[in-house]
């Protein structure tokens, strides 16, 4: 079979890139040897979602009394809560498959493996095309001191389907996973620890927005060890036993389970790089500004390039690389400007410089911060944890940087995307005008802070 496009892997950067290159136009096709949708729909983004959204109810069952509600009785059933999240991921898949359908994509199932001359194998079947996208995504990173059994010591993918809710677990790692699976079995009843081996939780995340979850995850009974490092773990017990190393010496936690969420592995081995010469640099492939790699007609997007690894990104890279193809004026992609989301509770989202790395650039800024706790919708919600902290360029008044911790913000963050990438500055969005009351009020109100002329507060 000869196709103008194929690629290779289905999620949200893989068929995303397939449809943009139907509408184009392009005849296209997409192997894939799982499920439609790679792992954000089927495994990650979206049947993560759906759990953190029962723990949310229940959470609201839990505090019925602080709405003036009585709820006499209410429990929970985790193997009805696993079975609504896998609904929900199998509902998606469909859907991805009505779109490859609606937009006459061929869909090859099985393990493909590249060859040279723009070929692909797969399982034994060869197909060929002008182009061909790599976009095989990435899995949970191992560490030697933390080998995954699937049981005991488990990635996220075990975490979304355990037979039986734990009594106590070990998270090790403080990232978006991390915390957003702390959150969920913490609301669910399960004793957590978080392991984090830099200073901070969620590190790449600004200082105040991380000193912010320290203490609300503390205050809902989280515990937390940072600068910590799990040497060894033992699971020839019933339960498993982790030796922390810590500024104060060793300490051995006990718990039902582990989950190791110390970020990803890219899906690059056995798919056939070596075999056509594709460059690969630190678990990374090299590609350009429009994601070509050094062997013409090959192509790579998603978590497998140096980029962010997020499904926006993947999606966002994916559409511009069939964009240049078909001979589009396209502009290369901002990775300065990527927002990125935290689903726990409270949420985190943020776009741009953090307030150190502003400075560590030696440039002159203003910071605003306006708290939820002044917020009359927070207020009125319940959710007045949080804040919004915002950093402009005080010579030019150029938006650097937003940094959101409380309900809802990762649904709030697009306006400082759409803000910075139209160059926008501070007293232009101090001047547009925001609906009261509402959350999304806040950013102004942080703006507004940044210039000395915060009301609320």
């Amino acid at each position: 079979m000869k196709y103008d496009i194929i690629v290779l892997g289905s999620g949200p950067g893989g068929y995303v890139t397939a449809i943009r290159a139907s509408q184009l136009g392009f005849k296209t096709a997409i192997v894939e040897k799982e499920s439609l949708g790679g792992v954000c729909l089927n495994w990650g983004c979206i049947p993560t979602k759906a759990l953190l959204k029962s723990a949310q109810v229940f959470e609201y069952l839990k505090h019925a009394g602080d709405y003036g509600l009585s709820v006499k009785e209410y429990d929970k059933d985790f193997d009805a809560v696993v079975k609504r999240s896998r609904g929900v991921a199998d509902g998606m898949s469909k859907g991805v498959q009505f779109l490859m359908k609606k937009n006459k994509i061929d869909v090859i199932e099985g393990f493909g493996t590249l060859k040279a001359g723009k070929k692909i194998d797969v399982d034994g079947k060869e197909y060929s095309a002008d182009h061909i996208i790599i976009a095989t995504g990435a899995r949970s990173r191992e560490l030697p001191s933390l080998p995954q059994d699937g049981k005991k010591v488990i990635g996220y993918r075990e975490a979304m389907t355990l037979p039986n809710q734990p009594k106590k677990m070990i998270v090790v790692g403080s990232g978006a996973i991390g915390v957003e699976f702390a959150y969920f079995y913490n609301s669910m009843g399960t004793e957590v620890t978080i392991v984090e081996y830099l200073p901070n939780v969620v590190p790449v995340e600004d200082i105040d927005v991380s000193k912010q979850l320290e203490r609300s995850f503390k205050k809902s009974g989280i515990k937390i060890m940072t600068s910590a490092e799990v040497t060894s773990v033992d699971t020839a017990g019933k339960g498993v036993k982790a030796t922390v190393k810590t500024s104060k010496g060793e300490e051995v936690l006990e718990a039902d389970v582990i989950l190791s969420a110390v970020g990803i592995k890219t899906n690059i081995e056995n798919i056939g790089l070596e075999d056509v010469g594709i460059v690969v640099d630190r678990d990374k492939i090299i590609v350009n500004d429009f994601y070509q790699t050094n062997i013409p007609g090959y192509y790579a997007i998603g978590d497998v390039t140096p980029g962010q690894a997020l499904a926006h990104v993947a999606s966002a890279e994916g559409i511009l690389c069939v964009e240049k193809i078909a001979g589009q004026h396209v502009e290369a992609l901002d990775y300065g400007n990527i927002p990125g989301c935290t689903y726990c509770s409270p949420e985190i989202a943020s776009v741009g410089l953090t307030e150190k790395q502003a400075k560590d650039k030696g440039i002159d800024i203003k910071v605003g911060k306006f708290p939820f706790s002044a917020s009359g919708k927070a207020s009125a919600g319940g959710n007045k944890d949080g804040f919004v902290k915002v950093i402009f360029d005080a010579k030019y008044g150029e938006w650097l940087g937003c940094h959101m911790i409380g309900a809802g913000v990762t649904d709030m963050i697009a306006e400082a995307v759409l803000g910075r990438k139209l160059e926008t500055t501070g007293h232009e969005v101090l001047k547009a005008v925001h609906p009261h009351p509402t959350m999304s009020e806040a950013v102004m109100e942080a703006v507004a802070d940044a210039y000395d002329e915060v009301i609320h507060l």
